[in-house]
């Protein structure tokens, strides 16, 4: 049991054995990863359609709580420009693998011998936000409060997988406490985004979309989860992942896979005729 005397000790020690060589095939492979995303993110703005918008309005109910709905009107405040802001998602990415693989290259292997790497955390706290963001307008969530709460919901749940790996070196005995957490904060934005959908479908004479949009959603949520099923293996030590290094280069595998094709299928839309 770790005292609050020494925690900054605890939390401080090198507890991965990290090889030259080993840091050498991360640094190339965040190198690959880097790459991809900065040949994806200028792609996507060379071929999307830059007028193609993602509306962001507010509804005001004109009068006081409990004012009747149809006595309200929309107001649309601003636009998100899907090709550029699926592009900036992908630069981002390329951005804080350049950073760890060349600049920070030092620093990356210090966070990695003590079993964590916070650069990973401050990634994805605007990467994958932003991404949850595009995932939520795309499929119909216009409206700016609620965008807004499922970004800092999204944001939280990051935070807690930034928890998670501090306080949790890889030879304890893991302290779930954080992972579940972030679970329950992650899947809010879920729940927004599928659940009026669902309600939508129920209504008289609605007509569901296609067959293959079903599939995309999963698609999507299966991909976007992908990095919490990464930590949980990794803190269960299963199979490989025992090893924290391994669990490492899978997050670097999946930023190869599954940020493209998440950033490929909502990026899709701007090419679908209007």
């Amino acid at each position: 049991m770790v005292t609050t005397l020494n925690l900054r000790s605890h939390f401080d020690r090198e507890v991965v054995d990290l090889t030259d060589s080993t840091a050498g095939r991360l640094r190339r492979l965040n190198l690959a990863a880097g790459l991809l995303h900065l040949v994806t993110g200028l792609a996507m703005i060379i071929l999307g359609d830059r007028d193609f918008q993602l509306p962001v309005s507010g509804f005001n109910i004109a009068g006081p709580p409990g004012t009747p709905l149809e006595n309200g009107f929309l107001t649309e405040f601003f636009g998100i420009p899907l090709a550029i802001t699926v592009a900036a998602f992908s630069l981002l990415s390329a951005f804080f693998h350049f950073v760890v693989a060349v600049p920070a290259f030092g620093g990356y292997k210090s966070e990695l011998r003590r079993g964590r790497n916070r650069f990973r955390w401050v990634e994805y706290s605007v990467s994958s936000t932003l991404m949850i963001v595009l995932i939520g307008a795309t499929t119909g969530i216009t409206d700016l409060a609620a965008l807004i709460a499922i970004a800092f919901a999204n944001a939280s749940m990051i935070l807690f997988g930034w928890i998670m790996e501090m306080v949790n070196a890889p030879d304890d005995e893991p302290w779930f406490t954080p992972f579940w957490m972030g679970c329950i904060a992650g899947l809010g934005p879920w729940v927004a985004i599928l659940l009026p959908l669902w309600f939508n479908l129920r209504q008289d004479g609605a007509e569901g979309p296609p067959g293959f949009v079903y599939g995309i959603i999963v698609s999507i949520f299966f991909f976007f989860n992908t990095f919490a099923i990464n930590q949980w293996l990794q803190y269960r030590k299963v199979g490989r992942w025992a090893d924290y290094l391994w669990g490492e280069r899978i997050y670097i595998v999946l930023s190869f896979v599954a940020k493209s094709v998440l950033a490929w299928q909502i990026f899709a839309n701007t090419l679908i005729p209007q």
